[in-house]
């Protein structure tokens, strides 16, 4: 029997239903909009004669309808020219802008000369995919659009449809769109092939890649933004679920322990548990597969189902985890983990509007709104049989395809591997440190036990008189056989030893060195199948000798550590993945799967803002230093991680603005124009932090950090496709408008003022990344009166500084601070280069002549007031 829906998912069910606007024309609200303010936006009212609206739902947080729609030409989409609108009672109030101007005047014609299949084969020639099956037409869908066969170059059937793509030179062709996921899974090719002439005019990577305080009390004094969400209330679904897991707001093992969760369902986002399919009562599943995920280990890293840990009819995922092993030995705890980070990611973001209708990934929508079976395929240490991946990735086609969730196995740490376990005699027990032969197959899990046998050989070829170092003809294959062979190193090369040994029955060989210290054994036979480790002279030599003396020593040739790291078990790293997912479905609507690809898009920075805020800790402070992805890279939480600078309000920990953008793209592409990006959220975050507090409920709470979310949320919908740092702000300031009453203008400026993105920021083309231009202003008071608040902590500045730019001297004024003020220059890469106490009775003079041109970050630290500013030196 059906369970009845949730009163909160009815609510939404109907609002989504009858919609703000019931039946009317979005199309002609849109054109009723770009026909006033056409001159402001450069388009043609022929620009927008032919509309085709694409993707449209209700948003709830923001009381209004977001729809997306694209231009056309000749009935078919213009690529990616998609328009964001707002609209609230049948007006347009905001408008993401990506709208090509004078279309039909740029557009070729509407008759391709390519076929479907000549255009999927031009596009496997430029991505070197090797045809190995038949290419056909398998259905034809409308008049142009077209399902293709595999043809052994991707994993799915392969859709093509005629578009317009527009180009560089400012042209916008015919082509073919296509999508191609490779065999090996690494690569989701978006592809644009001109239709008549079969160049590739444009191409994207559905797979992102990422090779990832205090107050806490008192609410009441505080303006309660999200008082009007209280719908958003949290009742937890009591299936009996059990998951031993790293618990949210814990980041990973080095930053909390495991703990049991019971049933962690949100029950508005998944009303019948994480298990279930059907939307009736009962789990359909019992492995860690449901409505919104399926975790499984892919550790050949093949496109193949791998094995899911069992919870029986109890859903009881309570798995021991040891990390001193190889990530396979707590396989059960990992894709636990795993499982239990993309449901709390789904249900989270589910809260603050990633919902069905906007594009989430699940397999049945109970609302029936947006497109289902789209759950999200995780899947663990993928690819760890073929070695660490040190990567994660994830994999965004539109709205009704599935997420693909990839976490690898991570490099372990620095350090000696122990190698050999001996059990017995009592006299040479213990664990042994050494190393693994670079030749011959791994050691499996668990190791190889057995009794050892000292190898004797007869000294025939002449090339060694050590009748234990295997180089010869060995005279005691009777006692090797089935035994771990101990042998000396020698003159005769180390496959050469372990193939002798092997011939004569060994199944594992110790490698005795005849020197101190320990060495890398090479070797390249490939037809030596028995594993071999190197143990240091002393450790060896003590071995011959009981066995020489007729003791039986027996052991076990393990890979002891220092083991891989597991990025199913990093949280921020999960979290970040799932993040890729959120902020393609959301900038220009579902439907769309490629609008962050062009070169100043943030889509690395969302991701980490996902990871970081939701791990936030009761005590934490903004000024706090937060690396990223610090756990799987084996750094202390005090790390950078894979990021140049740690998360920080303090600018003298990341100094980053908008300006270092060119430099952040070339030496990291857009995943250092990602992190600042993330930054200026992180400062945002703790900005609404300080003006409302801190809230550890992260469904329903009321603090500046749920604001935060929401805001980052909202602004992801009414962003354009393609957009920019100045796209991205202008975005989240409406979201504010239309949440809060624009509440928090004057905060939100602050904070990008702050770092670069003020009111005369310029974001030129968001296709390249060196042509902003950085500003730190406030809007005049004529735009925004914003009387009190500067640009450094949310408030009026107590120290001003001028002229800024400067060429060799800068004045420090303050008409709120007297005193001595501590001044200190931190350089770019963090490094005081200037520390100077300074009386501020008066107008202070501080000479910079000495330092080299560039940007530096300037630290004023007084009894009353710290604070940060920019300066820059010519």
């Amino acid at each position: 029997m059906k369970k009845t829906y949730p009163k909160l998912l009815m609510i939404i069910v109907v609002l989504c239903s009858i919609s703000t606007y019931g039946q009317q024309d979005y199309v002609a609200s849109i054109q009723r909009y770009l026909e006033k303010n056409k001159s402001e936006y450069g388009l043609s009212s022929s620009d927008f004669s032919d509309l085709k609206v694409v993707d449209h739902y209700y948003t709830e947080s923001m009381d209004l309808e977001n729809v997306y729609a694209i231009q056309e030409i000749n009935n078919l989409p213009v690529f990616n020219a998609i328009g964001s609108f707002a609209i609230k009672n049948g007006e347009v109030v905001y408008f993401g802008n990506s709208f090509q101007s004078n279309l039909r005047s740029r557009a070729n014609g509407a008759t391709p000369t390519l076929s479907p299949v000549q255009a999927v084969l031009k596009a496997a020639q430029a991505l070197d995919l090797s045809q190995n099956g038949n290419l056909a037409i398998n259905s034809h869908e409308s008049t142009n659009e077209y399902i293709l066969s595999k043809g052994g170059i991707s994993l799915d059937e392969i859709p093509v449809k005629l578009v317009y793509q527009p180009t560089e030179n400012g042209n916008i062709r015919l082509a073919w769109d296509l999508s191609i996921r490779t065999t090996d899974g690494l690569n989701w090719w978006s592809v644009r092939v001109d239709a008549q002439n079969g160049k590739i005019l444009d191409r994207g990577n559905w797979v992102v890649s990422c090779s990832f305080p205090e107050n806490t009390a008192n609410f009441s004094s505080k303006n309660n933004l999200r008082k009007k969400q209280a719908t958003k209330s949290v009742v937890l679904l009591d299936d009996g679920s059990q998951y031993n897991i790293f618990p949210l707001p814990v980041e990973s093992p080095q930053h909390g322990d495991r703990s049991i969760v019971s049933n962690p369902a949100n029950d508005t986002a998944s009303p019948y548990g994480w298990h279930d399919i059907d939307g009736a009562a009962g789990a359909e599943f019992t492995i860690t597969r449901g409505n919104n995920v399926y975790a499984y280990e892919n550790r050949d890293g093949d496109d193949q189902v791998g094995y899911s840990p069992n919870g029986g009819p109890t859903l009881n995922f309570d798995f021991p985890l040891n990390l001193d092993q190889d990530p396979e030995g707590y396989l059960d705890a990992a894709v636990t983990n795993l499982f239990y980070m993309n449901n709390m990611m789904h249900d989270i973001w589910y809260v603050y509007g990633f919902t069905e209708p906007a594009g989430n990934f699940q397999n049945t929508n109970y609302s029936t709104f947006g497109q289902g079976n789209d759950y999200v395929i995780a899947k663990a240490q993928d690819g760890a049989d073929l070695g660490p991946g040190n990567n994660a990735n994830f994999a965004t086609p539109p709205d009704g395809n599935h997420g693909f969730m990839r976490m690898f196995t991570w490099d372990p740490p620095a350090g000696t591997p122990e190698v050999l376990t001996i059990n017995s005699p009592s006299g040479l027990a213990g664990s042994y440190s050494g190393t693994l032969a670079g030749f011959g197959p791994e050691i499996p899990f668990g190791g190889i036990t057995s009794d050892f046998a000292l190898v004797v050989d007869d000294n025939s070829a002449g090339t060694s008189t050590d009748p234990n170092d295997g180089c010869d003809v060995i005279t005691n294959s009777t006692s090797v056989s089935g035994k771990i062979a101990v042998i000396r190193r020698g003159d005769c090369q180390f496959d050469f030893k372990v193939m002798n040994a092997q011939n004569s029955g060994a199944i594992g060989v110790i490698i005795v060195n005849n020197e101190s210290g320990l060495i890398t054994m090479a070797g390249d036979d490939p037809a030596v199948t028995i594993p071999a480790v190197l143990i240091g002279m002393a450790d060896g030599e003590a071995i011959i000798a009981a066995l020489a003396g007729g003791n039986t020593v027996n052991g076990t040739i393990i890979n002891g550590g220092p083991f891989q790291k597991d990025g199913d078990l990093d949280n921020g790293v999960v979290a970040h993945e799932f993040g890729h997912g959120i902020s393609n479905r959301l900038t220009g609507g579902p439907a769309q799967a490629g609008c962050l690809q062009n070169d100043e898009q943030m889509g690395e920075g969302w991701s980490d803002f996902f990871g970081l805020v939701i791990t936030i800790e009761p005590g934490d402070e903004g000024t706090d230093a937060r690396g990223y992805a610090t756990y799987v890279i084996n750094q202390p939480v005090t790390g950078v991680g894979l990021r140049q600078f740690r998360y920080s309000t303090d600018m003298s920990v990341n100094p980053f603005t908008y300006g270092d953008v060119p430099s952040q793209f070339n030496v990291r592409g857009s995943h250092g124009v990602g992190s600042i990006w993330a930054t200026i959220l992180w400062d945002l975050n703790w900005a609404l932090i300080d003006q409302y507090g801190f809230d550890p409920d992260i469904y329903n709470g009321n603090g500046g950090n749920n604001i935060a979310m929401q805001l980052v949320i909202d602004g992801l919908k009414l962003q354009p496709c393609s957009p920019g740092f100045v796209d991205g702000r202008d975005a989240i300031l409406a979201a504010d408008m239309a949440e809060n009453g624009g509440a928090n203008q004057c905060l939100i400026w602050s904070v990008f003022a702050r770092r670069g993105v003020g009111y005369g920021a310029s974001q030129g083309s968001s296709f390249n990344a060196f042509d902003q231009v950085e500003a730190f202003d406030m809007p005049p008071t004529s735009v925004l009166d914003c009387t009190g608040w500067g640009t450094t902590g949310f408030e009026e500045d107590y120290f001003q500084m001028y002229p800024n730019p400067t060429h060799g001297t800068v004045n420090i004024a303050s008409s709120k601070i007297q005193g001595e003020v501590q001044v200190n220059l931190f350089d770019i890469n963090g490094r005081k280069v200037i520390g100077r106490i300074i009386d501020m009775n008066g107008t202070a003079t501080l000479d910079v002549s000495g330092l080299s041109s560039g940007i530096y970050v300037v630290q004023f630290i007084s009894d009353e007031k710290t604070q940060t500013e920019k300066l820059i030196v010519q």
